[in-house]
């Protein structure tokens, strides 16, 4: 039964779902779009005169899939995992598996690697578009194959981590956020290794490829270029790479190791020991208070119009391990904040305008995109923590409004990550500080910023509302905004290579756009359909790719202008369904229904 029936069951009954097939086509034609869009790009404003022309396309595309696919497989094989064991946690059917007689390692990795493989389906039906690009030249199979393997041992880390913090922590948003800010922190070393902060090299060793041997974003660089002969390490050929690939499959050994040495001893044993430590706790503080004050009543707690409102900010809603979690992303800034502080004292300023801004923004990016994703990861469980522990039913059937829980749940999700929305304006008034973007364009940046803080909120509330179960709204969710951040962040690569024809770029992402507006409609748009969603849908590409153009061109205003327009016009197009539709955007009831 291979790993056990756990695995056994998601083998068998996974290949019976179309998704199946329709996520793996739709992820390889993604791919090829981006290959074909970046050759329309390249005949556009060049001739192809030869093979070397041919190699330089196929070595420079190769560059551009290979870290595109160890991000999303990363990111998923982490998220999806730890919200697919949360779940299991949140609905009690976790401890249903423990009362069987499956042992340790056939339920944590059984439950890891059926998590996986939708990820692991979609590295390998990729693998044959890889592969194709080496016809092109500039590519071998060697370098095909070591991007491969960092790819998916990458994920093997990723995925046991975040199957790893999910089967510890109790709560589905603690789950998300504290391996998001682990992945993040992982990245984050990598690139201080990379920049020698402390020594040149320890051991005799280059801390590049140190930096190499133990970050999968500096190995899959490393692995995209051609071997050298000073590509060796402790007399390996090849070694930094060859190092991450022992470092990280010892780390996820270890991971999982240590899920299956301590699973049963988390859940529910150690649940049950908190409660009841915390009743016998209460009860004994109860007595003492009693018989101090004697008869006098103990007054209750004011709770406010807004009852949910209330229970958002004044009560640990979320865990009270929230705090590690705003620690952790503490930590992230005050990284960032080295940096930034070691970029803006470096005198050396011989570059465009645009190349001064761009790096500039580097110590920032992490910070803003890590607080998106915190921020929509906290939406969206707000919701669906609810209906597994059938909580919103109680809510439903209340006199609470519609607006009141809606607006309820909005309140507490900024109040609750109110660090990953100022922080990442504090270094935008630092650059402002130094002369780095005058005030107007700060004004432009921190009413962006808070715009799409608010449209990736909605997005999760939305999510959650819409889909019925968890581990597909956290899905949904999470996939939306990592796609759109790493949209941007490849079109932005692309036509920085070749800024002297945006006319011609717009034709070139036409259809590639296209394709990611009715992928963005399926996903928010097609359980309950309005139009509202649907113009969003097709709109929101082609605004992103304008803001683009007129960010690199140095036009903010304009880039403001549409950020505001089209990411407040998504926001109110999920927000107003869901307070006047409120039963059929939670699927209680159907449109058709009077």
């Amino acid at each position: 039964m291979l790993i056990g029936p756990v695995f056994s069951r998601e083998v068998t009954t996974t290949p019976r779902s179309w998704r199946l097939y329709a996520s793996r086509a739709v992820y390889v034609a993604a791919l090829f779009a981006l290959v074909l869009t970046a050759w329309l790009i390249l005949i556009g404003s060049q001739q192809v005169r030869g093979l070397g022309d041919l190699a330089r396309f196929g070595s420079a595309v190769f560059g551009l899939l290979a870290p595109l696919q160890l991000a999303m497989a990363i990111a998923f094989s982490a998220l999806l995992t730890a919200a697919a064991v949360a779940q299991e946690k949140d609905r009690r059917t976790l401890d249903l598996l423990l009362m069987t007689n499956l042992s340790n390692a056939e339920l944590v990795l059984g439950k890891l690697l059926a998590s996986m493989l939708s990820v692991l389906v979609l590295i390998v039906a990729a693998s044959a578009l890889l592969m194709l690009i080496t016809l092109l030249g500039g590519v071998s199979y060697g370098q095909v194959l070591r991007v491969l393997a960092v790819t998916f041992t990458a994920a093997a880390v990723a995925g046991s981590l975040g199957s790893t913090i999910a089967l510890w922590r109790e709560k589905t948003f603690q789950s998300l956020a504290m391996t998001a800010l682990v992945l993040v922190l992982w990245l984050l070393g990598g690139e201080i290794l990379a920049s020698g902060v402390q020594h040149a090299s320890w051991l005799g060793i280059s801390t590049e490829q140190w930096a190499i041997a133990t970050t999968p974003f500096r190995a899959i660089l490393a692995a995209i270029r051609p071997l050298e002969a000073t590509d060796s390490l402790f007399g390996v050929y090849g070694g930094p790479v060859v190092l991450f690939l022992l470092v990280s499959s010892a780390f996820a050994v270890l991971l999982n190791l240590w899920a299956i040495v301590r699973v049963r001893t988390w859940n529910p044993i150690q649940e049950q020991r908190q409660s009841v430590t915390e009743a016998d706790t209460e009860e004994h503080s109860t007595t003492t208070k009693t018989a101090a004050r004697g008869k006098r009543e103990v007054k209750s707690r004011e709770v406010w119009d807004n009852p949910i409102l209330w229970r958002e900010i004044m009560t640990w809603a979320y865990g009270k391990k929230i705090v590690v979690i705003r620690l952790a992303y503490l930590v992230v800034f005050a990284i960032c904040a080295v940096a930034l502080i070691s970029y803006l004292g470096d005198d050396d300023r011989n570059m465009s305008r645009t190349a001064i801004q761009l790096a500039a923004a580097k110590p920032v990016v992490p910070l803003v995109v890590i607080g998106l994703v915190l921020v929509n990861a906290l939406a969206v469980t707000s919701l669906t923590n609810e209906r597994d522990l059938r909580a919103l039913d109680l809510l439903l059937v209340t006199d609470l409004t519609p607006k009141e829980i809606v607006l309820g749940k909005l309140g507490g999700i900024f109040y609750n990550s109110k660090e990953m929305v100022l922080l990442p304006l504090v270094m935008c008034v630092v650059l402002w500080y130094t002369e780095h973007l005058t005030t107007e364009n700060l004004a432009f940046l921190v009413l962006s910023l808070l715009v799409m803080n608010v449209f990736v909120a909605m997005l999760g509330v939305h999510s959650g509302m819409t889909y019925l179960e968890s581990r597909t709204a956290v899905a949904v969710s999470l996939s939306t905004v990592l796609f759109l951040l790493l949209g941007i962040a490849v079109c932005m690569r692309m036509m920085m290579a070749f800024q002297s024809s945006f006319t011609y770029q717009f034709q070139a992402f036409t259809a590639f756009m296209l394709g990611g507006g009715a992928g963005l409609f399926m996903a928010l748009g097609s359980r309950n359909p309005s139009s509202a969603i649907g113009l969003m849908s097709m709109v929101t590409p082609f605004a992103t790719f304008y803001v683009l153009t007129s960010y690199l061109q140095g036009n903010f205003g304009f880039a403001f202008l549409v950020t505001a327009v089209t990411y407040g016009f998504a926001t109110a197009a999920m927000l107003i369904p869901a307070i006047d539709e409120f039963d059929v955007a939670t699927g209680r009831t159907t449109g058709n229904n009077e």
